[in-house]
């Protein structure tokens, strides 16, 4: 009887879990038509990322490129982070931290800038505060960041 308990467990287990990645991919498929159309509206010429940001690299930079592995690069950034709508929701001139310590798609498109740059990145909901969203920022919402890379080490 245990055996059989465990495998109907096992079972439901293995469901639920379907039921799930569909879920993830079909919010990332709505996402991804969403920021096409943003992309499109506002003449952006965007790169995808094999994770599924788009950036636009705006300046360069020069010198290398910050990290996350194996040991995370500590990043000063100016930014300004937006809806698709254009509403800002927050900005801030100067803040220090860990690469690792942002969210995904922070995480991702810094990397493909050098200190003194600047990019935009259109991030997924799923590579940013995914469904349960954080504070103000509702669950599933695609954000714009406009990030300036100051320096990092």
């Amino acid at each position: 009887m245990k055996k059989y308990l465990l495998l109907f467990s096992l079972f439901i287990i293995s469901l639920s879990a379907c039921k799930k990645g569909d879920i993830v991919s079909e919010q990332a498929a709505v996402d991804d038509d969403k920021i096409q159309a943003y992309i499109k509206a506002n003449n952006i010429n965007a790169t995808k990322d094999a994770s599924g940001i788009y950036y636009q690299v705006i300046t360069p930079g020069t010198g290398p490129y910050p990290v996350l592995t194996p040991t995370s690069s500590t990043v000063q950034i100016a930014y300004t982070g937006s809806y698709l709508n254009g509403q800002v929701f927050q900005s801030n001139p100067s803040t220090t931290g860990l690469l690792s310590g942002f969210v995904q798609g922070f995480q991702i498109g810094l990397q493909h800038i050098n200190k003194g740059g600047r990019i935009l990145l259109i991030i997924p909901s799923g590579l940013a505060y995914g469904t349960a969203g954080n504070g103000a920022i509702p669950g599933n919402a695609v954000i714009v960041f406009k990030v300036d890379l100051i320096g990092f080490f």
